[in-house]
């Protein structure tokens, strides 16, 4: 500023003087230069020193560098490896958390399937319920677990199936096995029967001990070893008795219950089993058109029944639910009405008063079977009161032919005795007495004929074969005692009586034979008092009972 400030030629002298300065300042510099310039020629020898080991030194480091990465390339390579294994190794420890997860369903499901296979179906659906809450859940975003998720319902209802099949086969095989199931039933009824009576015996022995003592004795060593040889019989048989568990395999059943109860369907299979069990028992309750001929068609029958109901009270006792005391009660009853009146219709069919007794041992052996089961059979009993007069309908119709052939034997003569041998005989088989005669010697001859005797054998022989009926009837003595009164009333008053009016009508009977059988039915007339003793010493009912019926023989004869 004070350049141009001062005065007009002030800027040429300070140019001058700028001028003087920088030649000044050149003059310093040349001489800096000439001072410094061997110094510079000597770094431009020793540069070109340098460039030569620069060149050098290149080529040392290009051909350093190319060793390099010739060696590089296998550690590279080898780096490459270890970074894909331990991608590997990652991967492998994720499978293996994953297959940790997995395996467990995986046993599962082969574990149902091994209980497929073996047929243990209850525990299958017990596999599959853990499966479906505890397993697949952790493991649902994998597709074999959705194929899963979709073969259990399939292999449910397989299991139903199957369950269902074997619940068929199961009702089959007792539709078949029912009558030996009944038979073995009917033959512990029987052996538990002898066992109860022999034992009765027994006790019946002691107690009469203090009356009869010595006899007592014989009796009592009698009933001991019978005793004891229906002891040894029944161990004899009681290894080749057989349940109703040992003849049919229950488990079927048991089964197919858990397994419709396990999947919700209980009432189902409970409804099915009693519709199907219904129309067996409507099955077993039909008899065959020729049952009435044979005592095995009945047996075969009967059994058949008690093989049902045998294995229904087995189902109610071992099931909870599958059949109840009301369902049994209510299949008992209808049965009970179809088997009386199929015994009314058929055992009308029979004639022989034999095969009558024989139905009426099998009734009670199959109505005392069914009451140790629980199942009420007094219709039952009353039943046989019906046969019973159609026993004794028989047993009529039998004798009758009886006396008949007796009668036409006859020589209506009075019987001749050569010795006292041969009149014991005679004595021993009817109540003869006469002082008159036996002060006589021998030969001498009894007034009534051979008829009389034979007569009056057939007819305790017909009050034995009317209380063969009576027996087991679980009747007491005082009814028996009656019954066993009114068939001996039918007997004089109907049966004999009639062959005795017809006796006297046929042509060839003449006054001698009149005479003979006035004298033989004053006999008979005489030994009904005999007649009624037999009775009560057979009943054990006194004659002096007020309810005791008397035989109208002697109205009859007179």
């Amino acid at each position: 500023r004070s350049v141009y400030d001062d005065q007009p030629n002030a800027h040429q002298r300070f140019m001058e003087k700028l001028d003087a300065c920088i030649r000044n300042h050149d003059r310093e510099i040349e001489k800096m230069c000439n001072f410094h310039h061997q110094g510079f020629v000597d770094a431009i020898t020793e540069l070109l020193k340098v460039r030569a080991g620069a060149e050098k030194l290149k080529v040392q480091v290009t051909d350093t560098n190319r060793s390099l990465q010739d060696a590089g390339k296998e550690v590279i390579a080898q780096t490459e490896e270890i970074i894909r294994c331990r991608i590997q190794q990652r991967n492998i420890t994720t499978v293996v958390e994953k297959l940790q997860l997995c395996l467990p369903v995986l046993e599962m499901y082969s574990k149902l399937k091994e209980q497929m296979k073996v047929k243990r179906y209850y525990s299958a659906l017990k596999t599959m319920e853990q499966l479906e809450n505890l397993y697949l859940p952790r493991v649902s975003q994998y597709r074999f677990c959705q194929i899963m998720i979709e073969n259990l319902p399939k292999l449910r209802e397989e299991i139903k199936e199957i369950s269902m099949s074997d619940l068929k086969d199961f009702l089959e095989s007792i539709r078949k096995h029912s009558d030996r199931i009944g038979e073995t039933a009917m033959k512990q009824a029987q052996q538990q029967k002898t066992f109860s009576t022999a034992l009765q015996k027994q006790n019946n022995v002691n107690y009469s001990r203090n009356v009869h003592l010595g006899r007592s004795r014989i009796l009592e060593s009698k009933n001991e070893m019978t005793l004891k040889r229906t002891f040894e019989e029944d161990d004899e048989h009681e290894e080749e008795i057989l349940t109703a568990q040992d003849l049919v395999d229950f488990s079927p059943v048991y089964r197919c219950l858990h397994i419709y109860s396990v999947l919700g369907d209980g009432e189902i299979f409970e409804n099915y089993y009693r519709k199907q069990r219904r129309k067996q028992a409507r099955l077993v309750l039909q008899p065959q058109s020729s049952m009435h001929e044979t005592v095995e068609g009945y047996r075969r029958y009967f059994s058949q029944i008690v093989g049902f109901f045998v294995v229904e009270d087995h189902i109610l006792h071992v099931t909870q639910g599958l059949v109840t005391r009301t369902y049994t009660d209510e299949l008992w009853n209808m049965a009970l009405s179809k088997i009386i009146a199929v015994l009314r219709t058929h055992s009308s069919y029979c004639s022989d008063p034999d095969l009558v007794l024989e139905l009426k041992n099998l009734i009670v052996l199959f109505a005392d079977t069914l009451q140790g089961y629980g199942f009420p059979v007094n219709r039952l009993f009353d039943l046989l009161f019906e046969i019973r007069d159609q026993y004794n309908e028989t047993l009529l119709k039998k004798w009758s032919g009886l006396f008949r052939d007796i009668f036409e034997a006859d020589n209506y003569s009075p019987i001749p005795v050569a010795n006292e041998e041969e009149y014991k005989i005679i004595i021993s088989k009817f109540p003869f007495q006469d002082p008159e005669l036996d002060k006589q010697s021998f030969p001498k001859k009894l007034p009534m004929s051979q008829s009389v005797p034979q007569i009056y054998i057939q007819v305790k022989e017909f009050i034995y074969a009317s209380l063969k009926f009576s027996e087991s009837l679980h009747r007491s003595s005082t009814e028996i005692d009656d019954m066993l009164r009114k068939s001996t009333n039918l007997l004089l008053t109907r049966t004999l009586s009639s062959c005795l009016q017809n006796l006297i009508k046929k042509p060839h009977i003449g006054l001698t034979e009149l005479v003979q059988i006035i004298i033989n039915t004053t006999h008979l007339e005489q030994a009904c008092k005999y007649l009624e003793d037999f009775i009560s010493n057979i009943t054990n009912i006194s004659q002096v009972t007020v309810h005791t019926a008397r035989l109208y023989g002697l109205s009859t004869f007179k």
